[in-house]
């Protein structure tokens, strides 16, 4: 659905475009359209309080001024470098499209995001937790089986909330152990998981979900108390319960589990476009931050291992 920015701003006619050719053309996620939308709303504010009436009139030092005012808010490096992005590449979609003649982001130097590495846990970290959770669920309440399901299937499959909690039965292909995931931009690709991921999926549909299921649950996977298709809200409660347990951990939420999932991977030999692929990222140099974060924990390991470090 396409979400249609402020009526009352001055560049409304071509934002409106833009955010258009976000939804239907690039098949971005809503998610991702009121970010845009946000970022661009803002930026129009900015202009219109500095006599700017269309979008012929905005010109570097106006982009520059904006870029210093998103400073001296305190805003962080990577918030900064994401509006940045979002006003670049409408004022370039407006270029393209006729709105203007000359481009006058194109010298626009915004601050780079810092490559913060991603914190993940380690597998002796990990598997105390596992089978903390997997022993919770042998009593067969469905908080605990639905809790070891998700912990399981998030790390042994790499998949985001997002993707987990849109998952429904028919999803799984039990005998190949896969899991068919639609992921950004709507695309779907499919995902192997591996025997306790299974053996927890396996006791979670036969004797937790069951519990819960109603008129009303629908093929959903993942179920809350309700009945109702558990929300994204609601799985990183789960989960961030689960790793606040972990000592000596900065890892929290979901995406630590895919973060880590990923690390694994690549430290345990597997290929970085094998990686990609499971992961669903678009541009393997996503996937390479993983190999960044593999690299710094074999130089600490060797700082505190070698006599010659």
């Amino acid at each position: 659905m396409t979400t249609r920015p402020d009526s009352h701003s001055q560049f409304a006619p071509e934002m409106d475009g833009f955010i258009r050719y976000l939804s239907h053309e690039r098949n971005r996620s809503a998610h991702t359209v009121r970010a845009y939308r946000g970022d661009l709303e803002h930026f129009a504010s900015f202009s219109a309080a500095r006599g700017i009436e269309t979008l012929a009139e905005v010109d570097l030092r106006c982009l520059r001024s904006w870029l210093a005012s998103l400073d001296q808010q305190g805003l962080s490096r990577a918030t900064i470098a994401r509006r940045a992005a979002t006003v670049r590449n409408f004022l370039t979609w407006a270029t393209r499209e006729g709105f203007l003649s000359d481009n006058p982001s194109l010298r626009l130097k915004a601050p780079r995001r810092q490559n913060n590495l991603p914190d993940v846990l380690s597998v002796t970290q990990l598997e105390p937790l596992l089978a903390t959770t997997q022993e919770a669920a042998r009593a067969g309440d469905p908080q605990g089986l639905r809790a070891w399901a998700v912990l399981e299937l998030l790390y042994g499959s790499g998949i985001r909330v997002g993707e987990l909690v849109g998952l429904d039965i028919d999803d799984l292909d039990h005998g190949r152990r896969t899991v068919r995931v639609l992921g950004k931009g709507n695309k779907e690709r499919t995902v192997p998981y591996g025997v306790p991921a299974a053996h927890a999926l396996n006791d979670w549909i036969s004797r937790g979900r069951d519990q819960w299921v109603t008129s009303h649950s629908g093929p959903a996977l993942f179920l809350g108390p309700r009945g109702g298709r558990l929300d994204q809200r609601q799985a990183r409660s789960i989960v961030e319960k689960l790793l606040a347990t972990v000592q000596g951990s900065g890892a929290s939420g979901p995406h630590a589990l895919r973060h880590t999932a990923a690390t694994h991977l690549l430290d345990g030999g597997a290929d970085l476009r094998g990686v990609q692929e499971l992961l669903g990222h678009r541009s393997l140099a996503t996937t390479q931050l993983y190999t960044h974060v593999s690299v710094d924990r074999l130089r600490r390991s060797y700082e505190q291992a070698h006599p010659r470090a």
